[in-house]
């Protein structure tokens, strides 16, 4: 294994954590992956990794060198890339996982442009509502909706956008308008479910924030068959006011409990490593322009 090799296996370990995932991304053993950083911390003279009994981190020397190498690497993709394509704006195939139905509303209808924009540019987009491991699945960015939790990914922040509850105007001509959210227990209220357990919904009543698990015949684990249960007329719904915005527009849906909206939450750009590449960065600013373009979302 040279130089380089071990460099890019010593970034594989900090970013999944652990010898042997990094091993099985850079597909050699386990025991080969130890030795090389061992080898690596004795030429460069300093610890790189703590080993712990909750895992590995980096020391203060190992985050600066894993910094350097990542940009180092990123540095080199877009060298390699521009000399392909004969040309300095972002190129090559850049892999891109976005959940489902933002996928379909607010990325496949604008990628005509963002591929005009850049015609050296391909895109593979790994569409799904579960959280993908970028290093371990060559993602170059992620779309994430909600609050991150603590990783060493290299976030940014390109939206925000408030969630709505919602339903039919034939629902509620049939059924009232709950005007509180305690009323939501006499209506059917569809269920999304994330990773096996129903997402509650949460309001803001008398200055904190109340949290109900919806309760109801319909459960579902996909956003799309949630909104597509709303306009059905089979309940109502809580979700990004986004995924209702056309349906909103035209009537045929209708917010409720407005008083009681929860906090704004937030659209984020994730990456690994220390370093946007110019090919991500072009998608995510592409991305973070349409989305100040729509009604739906504020930055």
């Amino acid at each position: 294994m040279d130089r380089l090799d071990t460099m890019r296996l010593f970034v594989r370990v900090v970013e999944t954590g652990s010898f042997s995932k990094a091993a099985n991304v850079e597909g050699v053993v386990q025991s080969t992956a130890s030795k090389q950083i061992a080898a690596l911390e004795r030429r460069l003279g300093t610890q790189l990794l703590r080993r712990t009994s909750q895992g590995l981190s980096t020391t203060e020397q190992g985050q600066a060198y894993y910094e350097s190498v990542v940009k180092l690497f990123a540095d080199f993709d877009e060298a390699e890339a521009a000399v392909r394509h004969g040309q300095h704006s972002p190129a090559g195939a850049l892999r891109v996982a976005v959940p489902s139905a933002f996928g379909r509303l607010y990325v496949v209808p604008h990628l005509g442009r963002l591929m005009a924009q850049y015609p050296g540019l391909s895109v593979e987009l790994e569409v799904g509502d579960r959280y993908t491991n970028l290093v371990e699945e060559g993602i170059d960015v992620a779309i994430r909706i909600g609050q991150l939790g603590d990783s060493s990914l290299v976030a940014r922040r390109i939206a925000s956008f408030t969630v709505a509850t919602v339903a039919s105007a034939r629902y509620l001509a049939n059924h009232g308008e709950p005007r509180r959210p305690r009323d939501l227990g006499a209506h059917a209220c569809i269920t999304f479910m994330f990773k096996g357990r129903p997402r509650g919904w949460d309001f803001r009543e008398g200055g904190r924030v109340l949290t109900i698990t919806p309760n109801g015949p319909l459960r579902f684990n996909d956003a799309e068959s949630v909104r597509a249960a709303v306009l059905s007329d089979l309940g109502i719904g809580h979700a990004p006011r986004w995924l209702f915005a056309d349906a909103m527009e035209d009537g045929t849906v209708k917010s409720i409990l407005a008083a009681h909206a929860p906090t704004k939450v937030p659209v984020h750009a994730v990456t690994a490593g220390g370093r946007m590449p110019s090919k991500a960065r072009a998608f995510v600013d592409f991305i973070a322009e349409t989305l100040e373009t729509s009604s739906a979302f504020k930055a």
